[in-house]
């Protein structure tokens, strides 16, 4: 269907063309112009598609601005050199509308459908939007990072995510059940803050099928962060240049810092991966590799860290038994 409009199209034009040219006596020239117009103007689509709304606009208004303050400029140097000033009104207005196409193209980035809309509504452009993931909203760290004042301003809760709350909130397993009611507790916190402003939009995207992919897409749309704990949504959102607050990598980055020979007190939990073994875990969720703790398994101990591991799921904490490592270095001393 899409191929018998461009050809219609290409027609057209070309037809048109060969009319106008007619009337001047260039009838191939005017249908080969035509048909080129007609090219030009069926597949612009496909250059439309990589060019932001904003950047159309801001080029516009760039250059438009550029172009009224030459002609301002142009008034004073008329009355003074009379009206045979076609060379410096031409550099002038070339220089100075080009300009403002430049800066125009540059800031036009910026400027998204919802930023005209709310300045339609008497807001500012920067309203601080932030899109809430369902992951997030479950997780309800976020209430306690924003009632320290780390985080402001408007949260952005698209339907589609309040369906999907709302779905785990119903299912038949408690533990999901239990996850979906905190989650939807967490949102009415929220909206009791003061300076957090929660607002529900019905904003969707019928064609795209995965929520995160949706999240993406508003982003771009609204020209926000989008809050999240999912690692893959955090990659695709950075991928497509959408800006992503992870709570887990601020969690990581508030957690406090082990050095290797420091002592620590942990109670051994589990068997380890590789032989012998302990598994000891933090208050803030860290896992503690201890070396040879297969038998300290279900008690408090000592341990001296031996390395720090960082991986992108978190940190890991290496370590030996106090009196083992003691033992060792008492033997390399004799």
């Amino acid at each position: 269907m899409l191929f018998i409009l461009k050809l219609a199209v290409l027609a057209l034009f070309s037809i048109s063309g060969y009319i106008l040219g007619l009337q001047y006596g260039y009838e191939n020239y005017g249908a080969i112009l035509g048909a080129a117009m007609g090219i030009a103007t069926a597949y612009s689509d496909r250059i439309l598609r990589k060019i932001d709304f904003g950047v159309i606009i801001g080029g516009i208004i760039g250059i438009a601005a550029g172009l009224i303050f030459a002609g301002l400029i142009l008034m004073p140097i008329k009355l003074l050199m009379g009206e045979d000033i076609a060379a410096v009104t031409f550099a002038l207005k070339g220089f100075l509308g080009y300009g403002g196409l430049l800066v125009g193209l540059r800031k036009g980035k910026k400027i998204t459908l919802a930023s005209i809309f709310s300045l339609f509504r008497g807001n500012g452009m920067e309203e601080n939007l932030k899109i809430l993931d369902t992951s997030v909203i479950i997780d309800g760290r976020i209430t306690e990072v924003c009632e320290a004042g780390f985080i402001e301003g408007v949260f952005i809760v698209p339907q589609f995510i309040l369906r999907e709350l709302q779905y785990i909130a119903d299912s038949q397993d408690t533990i999901k059940r239990a996850r979906g009611k905190r989650g939807l507790d967490v949102l009415q916190k929220l909206q009791k803050m003061s300076n957090i402003t929660v607002r529900i939009v019905e904003q969707d995207f019928p064609k795209i099928k995965e929520v995160d992919s949706r999240l993406v897409a508003l982003g771009k749309l609204l020209n926000a962060k989008i809050i999240t704990n999912d690692c893959n949504l955090n990659k695709i959102a950075q991928l497509q240049g959408v800006s992503v607050l992870n709570i887990n990598e601020l969690a990581s980055a508030l957690k406090p810092v082990v050095l290797p020979g420091e002592i620590m007190r942990v109670f051994v939990l589990k068997e380890g991966k590789e032989y012998n073994q302990g598994v000891a875990y933090l208050d803030d969720g860290t896992m503690v590799v201890v070396e040879n703790g297969r038998k300290l398994i279900g008690k408090n101990t000592e341990v001296i860290v031996t390395s720090v591991l960082q991986t992108t799921a978190g940190r890991m904490i290496f370590s030996k038994a106090k009196e083992e490592a003691e033992r060792e270095e008492a033997r390399a001393a004799r």
